[in-house]
């Protein structure tokens, strides 16, 4: 079964997540369809606008960290910090400089690395059940590698979440402006699709300059300097829980990935 889905018509592109047995959990393979797909909507003249979605109950679990890592003893911080700047913090970021609108459809759990899906999405339509949440200071790490946090949740409530654990709701997502609306579960894609035809109507080159704008704005007031650096303090996570035997950061892992699946 593919991983990733893609299909274009009417000025827009539709890219499914399509891993719905493991809540859309991220394999490496996975991550490198979802970059080739985003890829080939920048490349196609016809396409106006990107829309990320994902088939099943969960946008995403994050990563699927049993796919093709190390075992405990075999893990190196160069191989983490190689992988993770290719796959994760710079695909984010490709993904968020394409010159097209592009508009995230969330349902259901949105788990740490599943927020490196959303975020760099221009825009973000949720499901009423959708749930944003990075959990990952529970195994002694401070947020996820593409640290959006700040930015899109402003200071305090970032450090609430971090801080807490605690998903963040659809509602109080709209409310501080990361998630553009709010809608019902059966009414996802139909809202994310009609978003993204209205604005596939406008002049391209405005739409890509619009874009520019505003992320150039963000750019130079610190988002990108701020991401590679945060990225490296991230990094001090992997060496502290290599110091320690056996690697806990992934036992604790698996352990909230099996309670997810125990909770549906």
């Amino acid at each position: 079964m593919e991983q990733i889905l893609y299909e274009a018509k009417d000025g827009v592109a539709v890219i499914t997540l399509n891993r719905p047995e493991v809540a859309n959990a991220q394999t490496m393979a996975l991550l490198d369809d979802l970059d080739a797909a985003w890829t080939r909507a920048a490349q196609d003249d016809d396409v106006r606008v990107i829309v990320l979605r994902a088939n099943g109950r969960h946008f995403s679990s994050g990563h699927d960290l049993k796919d093709r890592w190390p075992g405990p003893g075999e893990l190196t911080l160069e191989w983490i910090y190689n992988t993770e700047a290719r796959r994760y913090l710079d695909y984010s970021l490709r993904w968020r400089n394409v010159p097209k609108p592009s508009i995230a459809a969330v349902q259901g759990k949105c788990i740490a690395a599943g927020l490196m899906l959303c975020w760099p999405c221009d825009l973000i339509v949720a499901a009423d059940n959708a749930e944003f949440s990075d959990p990952v200071v529970h195994m002694g790490i401070g947020g996820v590698e593409y640290h959006g946090h700040t930015w899109e949740l402003g200071p305090r409530k970032a450090k609430e979440i971090l801080f807490t654990g605690r998903p963040l709701t659809a509602g109080e997502a709209e409310q501080v402006g990361m998630v553009n609306r709010v809608v019902p579960l059966d009414e996802l894609d139909d809202a994310a699709l009609e978003l993204a035809g209205r604005i596939a109507k406008m002049p391209p080159f405005g739409l890509r300059q619009a874009k520019r704008a505003v992320n150039q704005s963000l750019d130079v007031q610190g988002f990108y300097a701020a991401l590679q650096s945060v990225f490296d303090i991230h990094q001090t996570g992997h060496g502290n829980a290599l110091s320690v035997d056996g690697y806990p950061i992934l036992t604790r892992l698996d352990e909230m990935k099996k309670q997810l699946k125990q909770e549906g």
